[in-house]
């Protein structure tokens, strides 16, 4: 739980009147709920600058890779018309190229159903350390 002080005044006796104690419970439960919502903002920002740089990274290794491809497909064709006619080395390379493209479509539809949505988990984790602790408090 957040380090929530009391600045209000306590009474000759040491004690708050009920009218007191339940608007500090709603003063601290609203701040409580404000700094948990600033976390998950601040959590799920944090998530998505990681995830911007990772995807320029990726789109970047991607379109080196790419002209590799072709670099290499390129020279799969002039070998294969080492023993064949050029069409046919063109027309088997670009069939296994179809084919590999097809498999990782596959594959990577699979994976993207299966990822799970992007969450704050440590706000999660906080509120809910922030709900035991309430609920705690209120048994005593």
């Amino acid at each position: 739980m957040t380090g929530i002080t009391d600045t209000r005044p306590v009474h000759h006796d040491g004690h708050h009147s009920v009218g007191e104690l339940v608007g500090q419970a709603s003063e601290q439960l609203s701040r409580l709920v404000r700094q948990e919502l600033a976390l998950a903002k601040e959590e799920l920002a944090e998530k998505g600058r990681r995830a911007g740089r990772g995807g320029g990274m990726l789109g970047g290794a991607g379109a080196f890779a790419y002209a590799g491809l072709l670099a290499l497909s390129g020279t799969g064709v002039a070998a294969l018309s080492l023993a064949l006619p050029v069409w046919a080395a063109a027309l088997i390379v670009t069939a296994v190229l179809f084919a590999i493209a097809a498999v990782l479509a596959v594959t990577g539809r699979r994976q993207l159903r299966r990822a799970a949505p992007p969450t704050p988990e440590e706000a999660i984790g906080s509120v809910k350390a922030d709900v035991e602790e309430i609920r705690e408090r209120a048994h005593r």
